[in-house]
């Protein structure tokens, strides 16, 4: 059986990417050499369908990536034993009390909004960003262009790493500032940047210069892009970060008044799209459409631990139970409409870093302590449609290629 490994973590963002027009069709063959055009970049190639894979990290620190097409094996190197791992679909982003390990898997989409195009391109393990304690990444839904942002804890600093940098196998730090050290983000937005911490969201220019509007946000905890804009959650609600004719424009999205349900503190999706799922405690979900600027309270069957919103034609909602089991929800009424058996409730038991992850047709699930990762059909009764046996186990995955 094919070997893999990996984690997810919460997803951050960026606004979407630049519409452009007069595409040609995908061909096999090498790229346009221009970073900006088409996503693409020299010496990689264009492709007919997205190359999908899962690329993953194990305890030791071992990368490796799942061709899902042809379900071939790579090891791509190591990096130092994370503590956690946040990827956009292409980088993965290993965090631990020294600093953040950039992986580039070398497999990316990108997305026109109306089509898309496909890349494959040589993958390695980056380098290295140097910081104090395990810091949070929020990235945008481009591997190729605008910025990655980190928040080191431990110093307080927040750096802007350049994503068009990454995709030309650079680290270059667009701006590291100084706040003060505790919990906080730095969310890439167009060109811009929003750095939360402090329970103050302020705006910056990518050379780190302060644009002077800043937003209260209290106890700033998760962060996603949407094809509308970056989402970063507060304790009554989310600032969405959009960008209007070359200005960065916030807006604040409260909860629903009278809303007693626990706040959102990790938001995931189907990567782009513009409604959202976070676990609302035991009340149920919240789903946050970035497009309408507005919260529901979905309840669910059960507790659950772990959400995210398919966000297609069918209002696909998916919950991990304590217990391991995927739920397939109504994403409006919290309907259950299939489930799997319980596949990680030794993972969860034992506090393992399972992610549960959705694309347009399988979602993915990892296995730590049973060392399997499974596919997932949602669409049909949530049956198992592939299940992977890693020669190391699966702790820290992600879905690249997307």
């Amino acid at each position: 059986m094919p070997h893999l490994f990996f984690r997810r973590l919460p997803a951050v963002g960026l606004l979407g990417a630049l519409a452009l027009t007069g595409c040609a069709a995908p061909v096999d063959g090498p790229a346009a050499e221009p970073v900006d055009t088409h996503g693409a970049i020299a010496g990689a190639s264009e492709l007919a369908e997205p190359a999908l894979g899962l690329t993953t990290i194990d305890g030791d620190g071992h990368v490796s990536h799942l061709d899902l097409l042809d379900e071939t094996s790579a090891d791509l190197g190591r990096v130092r034993a994370p503590e956690t791992v946040h990827s956009d679909g292409r980088y993965l982003f290993a965090a631990d009390a020294e600093g953040v390990s950039i992986v580039d898997s070398g497999v990316w989409t990108w997305d026109h909004v109306d089509h898309f195009h496909y890349y494959r391109a040589p993958a390695h393990v980056l380098g290295e960003v140097a910081g104090e304690g395990v810091a949070t990444v929020a990235t945008s839904n481009s591997s190729t262009t605008g910025g990655t942002g980190v928040f080191f804890p431990g110093s307080g600093e927040a750096v802007l790493l350049d994503t068009e940098a990454l995709s030309a196998g650079e680290i270059v730090e667009r701006f590291r500032l100084e706040r003060a050290a505790g919990a906080g983000m730095v969310v890439p937005a167009g060109s811009f940047a929003a750095i939360a911490a402090g329970d103050e969201v302020t705006l910056h220019a990518a050379d780190g210069e302060e644009i002077g509007t800043t937003a209260s946000c209290v106890e700033p905890r998760g962060t996603i892009t949407t094809r509308v804009g970056a989402v970063i959650g507060c304790r009554d609600g989310a600032l969405l970060v959009t960008v209007a004719e070359a200005v960065p424009v916030v807006e604040r999205i409260p909860y629903p008044d009278g809303a007693t349900a626990p706040r959102a503190t990790a938001f995931a999706n189907r990567e782009g799209r513009p409604t959202v799922a976070a676990v609302a405690g035991e009340a149920g979900v919240w789903m946050l459409d970035t497009r309408e600027r507005s919260w529901t309270l979905v309840p669910t069957p059960e507790p659950v631990v772990q959400a995210t919103a398919v966000d297609d034609r069918a209002q696909n909602l998916l919950a991990l139970t304590a217990d391991g089991r995927v739920l397939v929800l109504d994403g409006a009424t919290g309907e259950l409409r299939a489930q799997t058996p319980a596949l990680v409730g030794a993972s969860l038991a034992a506090a393992e870093p399972v992610s549960l992850i959705a694309d347009q047709q399988r979602a993915y699930l990892n296995g730590p302590a049973e060392g399997r990762l499974w596919e997932v059909d949602f669409a049909d009764g949530a049956r198992i449609a592939r299940e992977f046996t890693p020669s190391r186990t699966p702790l820290f995955v992600a879905e690249t290629g997307r």
